[in-house]
């Protein structure tokens, strides 16, 4: 009875510091940072950009990479996209992966530049896929992933030797924040319309930061301890 005494009473304890952080911009920072950390501004043609897929299609995340990557092969024509989901081979035309394909192809990536890696199950195994794929540790990478994800993934492909390895990690775009105050709410004083806003969106976005960023943390030390990274 004590221990679950005491398990709950640690359990109350970090809510309550994760619902006063949501306050704050420290989430944010750190989910910032996870996405900026080894990135670069990418001022050369890489010879791959690598999608590495999310979740299904469509989908927030699915479609806000495709974005990122449609910008990235129309800046840079002469580079190579690959597509890095799970599919299931027999039915590939219902994959998500396909539908991932079929978006970039729709909106003008000429066919003949993707590459789909279409067994790797988490990050650590589509490096090693893709590697397995160019056989070229020399080509010029840039990867596009959530931002919180960004890290682990430039770290997996330097540890499998590859030596120019970049990334443009998907932010998504703010909300213009005063789109959200009525117009008899512009009459209130600046400072209650920000601790308004703060209530009704900044919280919960944290909050979501917070899973992100715990999540993604956990996943790194499981990494590092794998020597995968």
């Amino acid at each position: 009875m004590a221990v679950l005494r005491t398990v709950v009473m640690a359990a109350g304890i970090f809510f309550i510091v994760l619902l006063a952080l949501s306050f704050t911009s420290l989430p944010y920072r750190l989910y910032h940072s996870l996405g900026t950390k080894l990135t670069t501004k990418i001022t050369q043609p890489p010879d791959l950009i690598v999608l590495l897929g999310a979740g299904g299609m469509p989908g927030g995340e699915s479609l806000i990479r495709i974005h990122y990557t449609l910008i990235l092969a129309g800046r840079y024509p002469q580079s190579r996209i690959v597509v890095a989901l799970p599919a299931d081979t027999v039915s590939f035309e219902k994959s998500d992966h396909y539908r991932i394909v079929s978006e970039l192809i729709n909106s003008g990536i000429d066919s003949s530049r993707i590459i789909s890696e279409t067994k790797g199950t988490n990050t650590y195994e589509q490096v090693i896929q893709i590697d397995s794929l160019i056989q070229q540790h020399d080509n010029q990478i840039v990867i596009v992933t959530s931002p919180e994800h960004m890290y682990r993934a430039i770290r997996c492909f330097r540890k499998r030797g590859f030596s120019w390895v970049n990334g443009l990690p998907a932010f998504e775009n703010a909300f213009e924040e005063q789109l959200l105050i009525h117009s008899r709410g512009k009459k209130k004083s600046a400072k209650t319309l920000n601790e308004n806003l703060d209530l009704r969106y900044n919280m919960w976005s944290y909050l979501q930061y917070e899973i992100k960023v715990l999540r993604e943390y956990t996943a790194i030390i499981y990494y590092k301890l794998r020597g995968r990274i």
